[in-house]
């Protein structure tokens, strides 16, 4: 479901990054995260019920999502502007550069800390959802 959720952000983000502001940017990026730790927290609430392994396995992949979903729309981005073979030239160059690019703040400098801040929204709520969910249904299993 994690991957779902980044692919369909990624389009988004493909369809719409040539209008996008740094503010509406950062708003998808969180946006993002907390909708697929809900997805992801649900599902492992579903199906891990009490399980902490379960709940921690889906705060991972939660925000392994959210930086993802960031990091695969670089390339399709870079594919629409230019050339798909643009992409091949990113990985030789620079194979990391989507990563450099998430982690870095071009416009202040330093570190655009809207990324940790995602991963950790993501990890928090789809820990919180498959505990609350889990316990819900750990009950009456």
């Amino acid at each position: 479901m994690s991957v779902v959720v980044s692919l369909l952000y990624s389009i988004l983000i493909l369809a719409t990054y040539k209008e996008q502001s740094a503010t509406a940017a950062h708003t998808l990026y969180l946006a993002h995260a907390a909708v697929n730790a809900l997805v992801v927290g649900a599902v492992v609430g579903l199906m891990g019920h009490r399980s902490t392994g379960a709940h921690v396995g889906g705060a991972v992949v939660a925000a392994l999502g959210a930086f993802f979903g960031f990091t695969n729309s670089l390339p399709l981005i870079l594919a629409e502007s230019q050339a798909p073979a643009a992409i091949g030239d990113m990985m030789e160059a620079d194979p990391f550069l989507p990563a450099k690019i998430w982690w870095n703040d071009e416009i202040g400098g330093g570190v655009d800390w809207f990324s940790p801040l995602g991963l950790v929204l993501a990890a928090a709520v789809a820990w919180g959802i498959a505990h609350l969910i889990g316990r819900s249904r750990g009950r009456g299993a």
